[in-house]
């Protein structure tokens, strides 16, 4: 006959007046962690002690109970009450419900300490979110609930926010099928059933993180960030009915519109309200675009105009700007960082000096009736209009027309600064030099630049990718091959020999060696040449595209090299082609080296060349007003403040712009040293 099994007999529970309890010496917990004394008294005077206290009797020397308990398991429940009586919240003698246990058992106090900590089980977030579901349903607010468990109100709007999300994935999120990083990711759409497309693509992906999802989900939206978003409003986007996703678990930067056809009719609606203002000034035409590309004003011919004169209310608004900001910045002069609303004021003067450096031009109604103005939308989503360009058809007629370009017999005249003892303060400079070729070197430099923003621009174009990929195949197969090329399809990374300061730490490499490392960690290098077969064998289409555009990036050759007259290198033509190749790479990825994080300074650029061209890139990205106010500087002040003066402005030099197609008989000239010249700037 089988044993009994002995029964056991758990402890009595009844309450004990709180100044009978003492914490016990045994208890394990000594290290801070998790919700903090002051919240859990809180949270018992809101709610009452939910868990008991497990005490023990204290015996004296004799054996006999002393009336007195200690307390091995809820010391942090006994200081949460002991801090309630000294807010006199709690009375002393107060009872406190406890489960009482047998002082002579053999079970140690620390092992019923130990026990009590790491039996117990986290809450799972999917439960959290549920709990505070059903709260908000019983009438709590989120404000309400973050109070109620002291935590901010954006933890519970995280935690609802998941109700958006698909039923099976959250139960796949129960199974511990995905992380809750992933779950999180699936947020920033409400649209079910492509998170449902979404997962099931990622589920075969070796690219399954919490970016790959947020960035499969939000492909059609545009960016709140975006011109377009930017120009138009967010407000004026959803009164129009427009829906803008958030993203409440990362950095968003504003959302993402989720209508693009909505955005593109208000934006064509504001362009065109803006073209008919514009054209009532009586331009011959007007057009718009959101954004127009470089060089579409190199056929025309700019006519000058003439700053509309400030009224004398005007100068004095303006210099009471200018002596409040010097005041603001002479007070702040040695803090470390502007106080907020100091910073905040003194950019809103800011931009009213420079609205008023900015003003109208005035233009001779005779050049209004034959010229025209572009309409656009610039980086920071303000209306951009250039008036003022004749078109070559609607020149007037030689007989009529003043003379147009440089006259043979203008006079030249040169400015040389003298210091105070009557001697030249610097050497003249040499002959402008606008319309030669840059240095070698520096040429190299930029479009080394030029080629990893390209190689970064094409591995976020898979379908580019692959056009450039069997554009190069085909032609290799099916005609004579051609020297020189953007593209080198083995693939062959292409080595860069002469880099500039700070190419390693640019954007563009920043994210090839973030989405380089990626692969290589899923790639089954290691396993050999079969098993990377077979696991691009089964690598999703979205995937596999990723990583062809990703690989194919390599090959991209958009640098300068000198043509070889030997033929033991590139050739003129073969370098003009790579140039003109890159130029369509460029295009059709949409790559601004401006936005790849290219800025113009002492070091890149303006440091190196001559004062003429250092003016004339003032004179492009700044304006003819801002040349002139550097122009009699020397010549390292006057990089410095060029630096200043083009930074945010975009102003890119012509070997990072994106040229047109060059005439197809076209060589570049060769300069003294025989180095084909580079586009003019």
């Amino acid at each position: 006959m089988a044993n009994a099994k002995t029964k056991i007999t758990l402890s009595p529970a009844r309450d004990i007046p709180f100044n009978r309890l003492v914490l016990a010496q045994t208890n394990v917990r000594r290290v801070k962690a998790g919700v903090s004394i002051d919240e859990l008294a809180a949270s018992i005077a809101r709610r009452g002690l939910i868990q008991s206290l497990h005490v023990r009797p204290l015996l004296d020397e004799a054996g006999a109970e002393t009336g007195q308990y200690e307390v091995p398991a809820g010391g942090r429940r006994f200081r949460a009450l002991e801090l309630l009586v000294k807010q006199k919240r709690l009375a002393k003698s107060a009872p406190v419900p406890c489960v009482v246990g047998d002082a002579a058992s053999e079970v140690l106090s620390e092992e019923i300490s130990l026990a009590e900590n790491v039996e117990r089980a986290p809450l799972h977030p999917l439960d959290q979110y549920r709990a505070f579901e059903a709260m908000r349903a019983k009438g709590m607010t989120e404000e309400a609930i973050a109070a109620a468990f002291f935590v901010p109100a954006q933890i519970v709007r995280q935690r609802l926010r998941l109700a958006a999300v698909a039923p099976e994935l959250l139960d796949a999120y129960a199974e511990d099928a995905m992380t809750l990083e992933h779950l999180m990711a699936f947020t920033v759409t409400d649209d079910q059933d492509r998170q449902r497309q979404v997962w099931e693509a990622v589920q075969a992906s070796y690219t399954r993180t919490p970016q790959q999802i947020r960035r499969l989900l939000t492909e059609t939206a545009v960016r709140a960030s975006d011109r377009r978003a930017l120009f138009i409003g967010i407000e004026a986007y959803e009164a129009a009915g427009g829906r803008v996703l958030r993203d409440l678990f990362e950095e968003d930067h504003g959302g993402w519109l989720q209508d693009p056809a909505l955005l593109g009719r208000l934006v064509a609606e504001k362009l065109a309200a803006a073209a008919e203002t514009i054209a009532a000034e009586g331009w011959k035409w007007t057009e718009t675009e959101i954004n127009f590309p470089y060089g579409h004003t190199f056929s025309l011919r700019e006519i000058d105009g003439e700053p509309v004169d400030l009224t004398e209310d005007e100068v004095a608004a303006r210099a009471a700007l200018a002596e409040e900001y010097d005041r603001l910045e002479a007070e702040h002069a040695q803090a470390d960082e502007y106080p907020e609303e100091v910073d905040h004021r003194l950019g809103e003067i800011e931009t009213a000096l420079e609205a008023f450096d900015q003003r109208p031009m005035r233009f001779d109604p005779a050049d209004i009736a034959i010229a025209g103005a572009f309409i656009s939308i610039d980086p920071s989503g303000r209306l951009q209009i250039d008036r003022g360009y004749v078109r070559p058809e609607d020149e007037p007629a030689a007989d009529e027309a003043e003379p147009v370009g440089d006259a043979a017999d203008e006079e030249v005249v040169t400015t040389v600064s003298i210091d105070g003892d009557g001697a030249p303060a610097e050497e003249p400079e040499e002959e402008d030099d606008t319309g030669k070729p840059l240095p070698e070197r520096l040429t190299i430099e930029l479009t080394a630049h030029r080629t990893l923003a390209l190689r970064d621009a094409l591995a976020g174009h898979p379908r580019i990718a692959m056009t450039a990929l069997l554009h190069k195949l085909v032609l290799d197969s099916f005609s004579r091959a051609l020297p020189g090329a953007a593209l080198e399809a083995r693939v062959s990374p292409v080595y860069l020999p002469v880099q500039g300061e700070g190419l390693a730490d640019s954007l563009p490499a920043r994210m090839i060696e973030e989405r380089d490392e990626a692969w290589k960690a899923d790639i089954p290098l290691a396993e050999g040449d079969d098993a990377v077969w077979d696991w691009l064998d089964r690598l999703d289409e979205a995937s596999r595209l990723a990583l062809l555009a990703h690989c194919v990036s390599f090959g991209v050759n958009a640098l300068f090299e000198r043509p070889s007259p030997y033929g033991t290198g590139i050739s003129a033509s073969g370098l003009e082609r790579r140039m003109r190749e890159a130029d369509r790479l460029a295009r059709v990825t949409g790559l601004d080296m401006a936005e790849a994080g290219w800025t113009p300074t002492v070091a890149s650029y303006l440091g190196r060349v001559t004062k003429a061209r250092i003016l004339e890139a003032v004179r492009e990205g700044a304006g003819e007003e801002a040349a002139a106010r550097i122009e009699g500087l020397k010549k390292d002040a006057m990089a410095k403040a060029a630096e200043e003066l083009l930074a945010g402005t975009g102003w890119l030099p012509a070997a990072l712009r994106t040229q047109g197609d060059p005439p197809a008989e076209e060589t570049p000239a060769e300069d003294e040293e025989g180095a084909p010249a580079v586009a003019a700037e």
